[in-house]
């Protein structure tokens, strides 16, 4: 166990390093976020598929319930039940374009994690800088619960519970709690929590801030204290649903699986849930009483609960869907929380796009007419009229607007193209479009996964590090 205290304290120095011209200190945040007899409970698992690449290499590292796919390489770090998503990585010979520049891929890319602390953060690749192509590096971070890093490029910096950096490379930022990101490239910014924030330059910038003493209710992050919350006694409460499914072998599905779709080995499904073609279910998604429609899917750490999914629908990580009905080819973004009632159902008409890090949260019905974009808080009709605005009227924007606590900048036709063609390649990737012959993506490639365990040292100063491994074919 003193190797295992001693790396942590190296992550928290390395951070802290690098966080110093914020004069941020991470440590009162993460001294007992995790307990270390935690760390020592669970074993570290991969994947094995004829579609990805087999190349993992872990060094002087805990990897406590995490999940590695890919090309991964682990050196100095902690990792607790953590996905390290390395599906979409790009391989040699591939050729990357960006705005006139054609890149050829010199080398497979790998993800490479460094002296760092992810605590139940989703990692994916996709990374999207044309300077790092071949390596996707998440280097002297800390990130706290259910954090998503998307395709971004990471040093130096503290993510809070809840935080997603999508598509960004950052270099020494604090991200608050429940804050969205997606900006390019960010340097030495505190970004406030409940902050969202997309951005494209020349194109559109869009902001909208979360007022702090209602979201407080939701998500909650103060130093000596563990995330706090609706949110996290959301997730507390389903935790016990997984026990099954990690702890038992071998397990067959529920429910019936079409040929073409994905349903992960560790995932839950309770009863009532329908499974159409090309759904996929990733690990960590939560599913009950839930109606996937064709194309429909559930990326990690979802949660979908006497839901309608009509089809074609994308739930990002980490988003909830909870007694609503939605149309067909909707977006719901990053970490939102939709939650209707029993008698009061949430309902959203086709082709609307739910921003990352929205919260819509009624005791009354709700119904969102087709074609909408909403963001922000909405607990009611006012709170919809004032965070929302239908697409059609937002292509028409050519220098800015503002509403409520949201300010756009830039034109908005060329938002809702980015945003339409965002989606497009999600549902592609994931093969919702798969015709039996092609257009293959994740629900397809998906089936066949070879899970293989690996376990730290049980006892002694080693206690809790995993030895040394590289697995290659």
């Amino acid at each position: 166990m003193k190797a295992l205290k001693e790396l942590f304290d190296r992550i928290v120095r390395c951070v802290n390093i690098n966080l110093r011209e914020l004069d941020y200190n991470v440590h009162p945040f993460v001294k007992n976020l995790v307990p270390f007899d935690q760390l020592v409970k669970f074993y570290g698992f991969y994947g094995i598929t004829p579609h990805h690449p087999l190349d993992f290499q872990f060094l002087h590292s805990n990897l406590a319930g995490s999940y590695f796919l890919g090309k991964c390489r682990t050196t100095n770090s902690i990792l607790y039940k953590s996905d390290i998503r390395g599906d979409e990585l790009k391989k040699k010979g591939d050729v990357f374009q960006y705005q006139d520049f054609q890149i050829l891929i010199s080398r497979d890319e790998e993800i490479q994690i460094e002296d760092s602390f992810l605590i139940k953060t989703l990692v994916h690749n996709c990374s999207h800088d044309p300077e790092t192509l071949e390596k996707f590096f998440i280097n002297n971070t800390l990130s706290a619960h259910y954090a998503n890093i998307h395709g971004s490029p990471t040093d130096g910096s503290f993510l809070g519970p809840f935080a997603t950096i999508d598509l960004t490379t950052m270099n020494d930022c604090v991200i608050g709690a429940f804050s969205y990101v997606q900006a390019g490239e960010i340097n030495h910014l505190h970004i406030k929590p409940g902050t969202v924030w997309v951005r494209n330059l020349d194109n559109f910038n869009f902001w909208y801030q979360y007022p702090l003493d209602k979201l407080s209710h939701y998500i909650h992050f103060a130093a000596g204290k563990p995330p706090q919350g609706l949110f996290m006694d959301f997730v507390e409460k389903h935790k016990k649903a997984f026990q099954r499914v990690f702890e038992t072998v071998n397990i067959d599905p529920s429910v019936t699986v079409p040929s073409n779709a994905s349903l992960d080995r560790y995932a839950v499904i309770k009863p009532k849930t329908l499974i159409s073609d090309n759904v996929l279910v990733a690990q960590r998604a939560f599913l009950q009483n839930a109606w996937m429609g064709v194309g429909a899917n559930a990326q990690e750490n979802c949660y979908i609960i006497n839901s309608r999914l009509e089809g074609f629908n994308v739930t990002a990580h980490g988003a909830k869907i909870i007694e609503t009905d939605l149309g067909q080819n909707i977006f719901v973004g990053f970490n939102s929380f939709l939650r209707g009632r029993s008698k009061s159902r949430l309902s959203i008409g086709k082709e609307c796009i739910i921003m990352p890090h929205t919260i819509i949260d009624i005791k009354e019905p709700l119904t969102m007419p087709p074609g909408h974009l909403v963001w922000g808080l909405v607990t009611c009709p006012a709170d919809l009229e004032t965070n929302s605005i239908s697409l059609k009227e937002l292509t028409k924007i050519k220098e800015g607007f503002s509403r409520g606590s949201m300010f756009f900048e830039g034109t908005g036709a060329s938002f809702v193209t980015a945003l339409r063609e965002r989606i497009h390649h999600i549902l592609e990737a994931n093969g919702a479009f798969y015709n039996g012959t092609k257009d293959r993506g994740h629900a397809q490639n998906n089936q066949n996964i070879s899970f293989n365990l690996i376990q730290p040292y049980p006892e002694g100063e080693l206690k809790g590090l995993f030895p040394t491994i590289i697995i290659r074919p």
